[in-house]
């Protein structure tokens, strides 16, 4: 197998900047997921790796060797789009050994090959199958089949489930984790699904502008996002962010609709920033705790809209002008223009620079370090 790095590498189309600069790793054996709003640059840098774009700067090794000027038919590595890309003439069998034929591989070769591919994806039955007598995840199967067979040192994937239905594409994605994990090939998938990039993921890379915004383990961009994009764009729903500033030394951080205590636990952090430097609080929804009758340290508002989600309900509170989104057990009823009043738990808070949108303080952390101090003003 083999380890995938990126060093410096750019594309312009024309005065676009599509990939700036991008330094990357992709760990040997490891399924590398690269995440981002449309037009972020992941299908462009996922080309690049392919040999179907050229970079305008930069390079690409795989296993230390220099690929960038490499032709895509030279490079071992296998791609599946999008579209499944089937020959609609041929059946299962003939779209699966294509590449084989094409590099004139003996026939009993091919053969043995492309049974070994139809058994590990279950498409042994299939194989006298046209295209048009296939489903969409058995379609998708057959792709993947054609770029396993080649046994290529590298999986190159672009959003490859993206045409089926939501059922079905949670079924496929955890099938082609197993995959890849019984295969051990280096993969790189591209999605803009964030939660099929937190689901098979062993290393998340998120994008945006062209930009590498953070790279790592999915529960560390999850838990400790680098930034505002980060924590705003993995997650759902999306976490909540406040504007504001702290005063009294750390001990209230103060918005533009309500005064909020920050919890002892963090006081200490805070209190080193300088005064009325512009913060922003971010916190997910789920760890919102809703109460129903006034409660320490936590700001009131009214239900502004609920939705059932099965085992919780989704509220929006408004608080002034400010609305914060919480999740709510179902039998914890609340009815539109109810008051409640929200709490914020020191573990779950995060503080971001509000100039350049860095994360400045990771309540997780920082009250797993003051456990010795009560919740209490």
């Amino acid at each position: 197998m083999a380890t995938v790095k990126v060093k410096g590498l750019t594309k312009k189309f024309g005065s676009v900047v599509a990939i700036d600069d991008v330094t990357l790793e992709f760990p040997d054996r490891r399924l590398s997921v690269l995440v981002g709003p449309s037009g972020c640059g992941k299908t462009t840098l996922l080309r690049i790796l392919a040999g179907l774009e050229e970079p305008t700067g930069g390079e690409v090794l795989v296993d230390g060797q220099a690929v960038t000027a490499i032709p895509a038919w030279d490079r071992n590595v296998a791609m599946v789009f999008q579209s499944y890309a089937l020959y609609p003439h041929m059946t299962v069998f003939k779209n699966i050994a294509f590449p084989l034929e094409a590099r004139r591989m003996p026939k009993a070769e091919i053969r043995e090959r492309v049974e070994q591919t139809a058994e590990i994806l279950g498409l042994k039955p299939l194989l006298h199958r046209h295209p048009r007598e296939l489903s969409g995840g058995q379609m998708q199967r057959v792709a993947i089949g054609r770029a396993i067979v080649r046994k290529p040192e590298v999986f190159l994937m672009d959003e490859p489930l993206s045409n089926l239905d939501a059922r079905l594409r949670v079924t496929m994605r955890a099938e082609l984790k197993r995959l890849q994990q019984d295969l051990g090939v280096t993969t790189i998938y591209v999605t803009h699904d964030q939660a099929e990039a937190m689901t098979m993921a062993d290393q998340l890379i998120v994008m945006n502008g062209g930009l590498v915004q953070q790279a790592s383990g999915p529960e560390d961009v999850y838990n400790c996002p680098e930034n505002v994009f980060v924590a705003g764009f993995i997650g759902s729903p999306p976490m909540n962010f406040v504007d504001g500033r702290l005063e009294s030394n750390g001990a209230y951080f103060v918005a533009t609709c309500f005064t909020f205590d920050v919890p002892p636990p963090l006081r200490p952090a805070l209190a080193s920033l300088p005064k009325d430097w512009p913060l922003v609080l971010g916190i997910r929804p789920e760890d919102v705790v809703v109460q129903t009758s006034e409660a320490p340290f936590a700001v009131s508002g009214s239900v502004y809209m609920s939705e059932v989600l099965g085992k919780e309900t989704l509220v929006t509170v408004k608080c002034g002008e400010l609305q914060l989104k919480a999740g709510m057990p179902t039998s914890l009823r609340s009815g539109i223009g109810d008051q409640v009043w929200l709490q914020f738990p020191a573990e779950s808070l995060r503080f971001f620079d509000g100039s350049t949108s860095k994360l400045l303080l990771n309540g997780a952390l920082t009250a797993a370090r003051a456990p010795q101090l009560a919740m209490q003003p």
